[in-house]
């Protein structure tokens, strides 16, 4: 499950809304542009957003035997950088790398991203139960 983008200044907005943020049937653009719009008078520590995803793993009756988490944070900056990835990725960066992720390769991406986090840490659990 993810959480979709969340930017505290923004109450956490567009959270699970991001893919229709502007609009049900919003585009990637539109998407972008009610963000930046929102954001417009954000200073720089008011521009943080993060990423969240969680999976976890359960028997047909419904328990839950693993669960892991990943997050990643970056900053919303005011103009889109990069061709890869969708969404919000060209005007979201990672601080430590000044990339966005749309400016990263999938390697790397699938590395710092809040799904590779969490898959990391799953797999971890994963290797634990069996063993």
């Amino acid at each position: 499950e993810d959480s979709g983008l969340c930017v505290p200044y923004l109450n956490d907005a567009p959270g699970i809304y991001s893919a229709r943020y502007s609009a049900p049937d919003a585009s990637d653009a539109q998407n972008n542009e009610k963000l930046l719009y929102e954001l417009r008078d954000a200073c720089d520590q008011q521009r943080d957003a993060y990423y969240i995803s969680t999976i976890a793993l359960s028997d047909p009756s419904g328990q839950i035997h693993i669960e892991a988490e990943g997050c990643c944070w970056g900053r919303i900056i005011d103009e889109y950088r990069g061709s890869g990835g969708f969404g919000y990725e060209p005007l979201f960066e990672i601080r430590e790398y000044h990339r966005t992720f749309a400016e990263l390769g999938a390697g790397v991406k699938g590395v710092l991203s809040h799904r590779g986090r969490a898959l990391q840490r799953f797999i971890g659990q994963l290797r634990l139960l069996f063993n």
